[in-house]
């Protein structure tokens, strides 16, 4: 919304006054049911232990965490450069 205003010299200026924020806020309408095909193929993806979008998936949350350090790994014997 623009509200005019008019400076000392006479000429109108736009002025952007944003809209109260009670008015912004909208409600998204709801999501249609997935078709059956897919909630089949999800089913079956479940079944077989995959990953399925939506769910949590607990190899990636271990992925994704922070790194800690070196201390959750352990280190290789072997000497570094092939033992030379």
């Amino acid at each position: 919304m623009t509200t005019p205003t008019y400076s000392t010299t006479g000429r109108q200026r736009q002025v952007f006054v944003p809209p109260p924020v009670e008015a912004a806020v909208t409600v998204p309408p709801p999501q249609p049911p997935d078709p059956p095909i897919y909630r089949e193929m999800m089913r079956t993806w479940t079944d077989r232990g995959r990953t399925v979008p939506g769910r949590h998936d607990p190899e990636w949350a271990r992925l994704a965490e922070p790194w800690r350090g070196f201390g959750r790994f352990s280190a290789s014997q072997a000497p570094r450069g092939g033992g030379r």
